[in-house]
């Protein structure tokens, strides 16, 4: 068993960046939505797939790096199966945890599996890596996403 966080979110990191889930287009997707962080150039194109207002399935594809990419992979298994407002509480709630200081208390329980990003509030350049897929999931499920990318900005 892991104990040190530090050692346990490199982990993480590491494993959806190089084993992406839900990673490949989804062709009978409802909603699909670029996102965009022109920090760094990382793109991502978010699939939504809807049963009334649950997301029944979440893919994306794009480039970008380690962090962009796993924060992605992680975001799209823990969306699935929740309601639009679910997910979007769960986007305020990451969004919160990667824009306070390092030494905040975290909702640990409500966070789940999330917390493991929790380590890049001490990297500031890189919160926009991480929250770049959030920022896209936010507009999709606001509907104002359909012409131009989602940006980190």
């Amino acid at each position: 068993m892991m104990s040190d966080p530090r050692a346990m979110y490199e982990q993480v990191i590491l494993d959806h960046n190089k084993n992406p889930r839900n990673f490949g287009p989804m062709p009978d997707a409802d909603t699909v939505v670029d996102g965009y962080n022109p920090l760094c150039g990382d793109t991502i194109k978010l699939y939504l797939k809807f049963d009334g207002d649950t997301i029944a399935a979440a893919s994306f594809d794009g480039q970008g790096c380690a962090i962009a990419k796993a924060s992605a992979s992680l975001m799209t298994t823990v969306v699935k199966g929740k309601s639009r407002a679910e997910a979007d509480a769960l986007f305020t709630l990451f969004h919160h945890m990667l824009k306070s200081a390092p030494d905040t208390p975290l909702d640990e329980a409500a966070l789940g599996k999330l917390r493991v990003f929790s380590g890049v509030r001490e990297y500031p350049v890189r919160v926009k890596c991480a929250t770049l897929a959030w920022h896209t999931l936010h507009a999709a499920l606001g509907g104002n996403a359909e012409d131009e990318p989602v940006t980190t900005e």
